[in-house]
């Protein structure tokens, strides 16, 4: 009995072997049917990324893309750029009133944005005057002095008032704030100067204005937005506060500090009624004061800048405009090496409060 039912058995068994070869060949149909399929969804992925980036692109566009938009965007650019025309083309005229030799302004010719004849002269006599070298060295040694000092007391103010856990923070802010709105006056400051021995002295010109309201408010503001955790692992590994600001706020703030910087030190450059009052030596007197004598003095304060050689006669006209543009130029080349610090210093220190 048992070997007829191990008989019947056997075909059960082949016929199993064959069901499992069958399945087997179908899976591997299965698998290289798949393997066929793998270059359309590398194309499907390609047309994913593409609608991607046409998404983005789409997002970059402007979205003012009416028949307003596009008027208001007329409007805009042209009145910028008769702004800027008004005010680039007294100085173009300045300049080249400086360039233009002097036959040419005695035939009666005017001066235009291009010279029909080049002449240095008036360069030559402004630069050889007495008047105009103590004033550049003094308003060079301000510009340094007081731009150094005023960033330096300014970042320690900011960093002392951007910290949660000063004592009386508010208050102290509020106290400082209120000096922005109101002061003593020129005659409290004038006596003030005066008792402290300061009249013809630069420090009349340095200490007086060490410490903007504005300039602290905004370095503050920033100093704020950096993070915790700088300040944290710097205690941490043993650092004070004098060590932080040094180490981790200034070198982090570059761009705060070179907005003040620069604004500090336009106003030290173009500042001239402190030193007009605190200072009577004509030594002491800034380049500002200089240019205001040659402006509002004409031929007199001329011929004094002339005096030593009359040689080559220079109009009045021509000693002014050379005289405002050796003033102007030094502070206006600046601009271009500070100016990618200059709107992200100004965005990042006026948001947060």
């Amino acid at each position: 009995m048992k070997e007829y039912i191990n008989r019947d058995q056997e075909p059960n068994n082949t016929d199993r072997t064959q069901n499992n070869g069958n399945q087997t060949s179908n899976n591997i149909d299965q698998i290289l049917s798949n393997r066929n399929q793998t270059p359309d969804n590398g194309v499907q992925m390609s047309n994913n990324t593409d609608q991607a980036s046409n998404a983005k692109n789409k997002m970059r566009q402007p979205v003012s893309t009416s028949i307003y938009g596009q008027i208001f965007n007329v409007i805009n650019y042209a009145l910028l750029f008769a702004l800027c025309v008004s005010t680039l083309y007294p100085f173009l005229i300045i300049l080249s009133l400086s360039f233009t030799s002097e036959r040419i302004l005695t035939i009666g010719y005017s001066a235009s944005l291009i010279p029909k004849e080049v002449s240095l002269e008036a360069y030559r006599k402004v630069l050889s005057s007495d008047f105009i070298k103590s004033g550049y060295i003094m308003t060079i040694l301000r510009t340094i002095l007081g731009t150094s000092s005023s960033v330096l007391v300014t970042s320690f103010t900011a960093y002392a008032l951007s910290k949660k856990y000063f004592p009386h923070r508010t208050f102290w802010t509020m106290v400082i704030v209120f000096t922005m709105f109101f002061s003593g006056g020129m005659i409290p400051s004038y006596l003030l100067v005066r008792k402290l021995g300061l009249i013809n002295n630069i420090l009349s010109l340095i200490l007086p204005p060490l410490v903007n309201t504005f300039n602290m408010v905004i370095m503050r503001n920033y100093f704020m937005t950096v993070p915790e955790s700088l300040e944290e692992s710097a205690k941490i590994d043993g650092a004070n506060d004098i060590l932080i600001l040094f180490r981790i706020i200034i070198p982090v703030s570059k761009s705060i500090i070179a907005t003040i910087t620069l604004w500090v030190a336009v106003w030290h450059w173009n500042a001239w009624f402190d030193s007009l009052i605190y200072t009577t030596k004509p030594s002491l007197q800034v380049l500002q004061v200089v240019l205001r004598r040659v402006i509002l003095e004409g031929s007199q304060m001329v011929e004094s800048v002339t005096a030593r050689d009359d040689t080559y006669r220079v109009s009045t006209e021509k000693i002014k405009a050379a005289t405002i543009m050796v003033t102007t130029l030094p502070i206006i080349l600046v601009y271009p090496f500070i100016q990618k610090y200059f709107i992200r210093g100004i965005m990042i220190g006026s948001l947060k409060g």
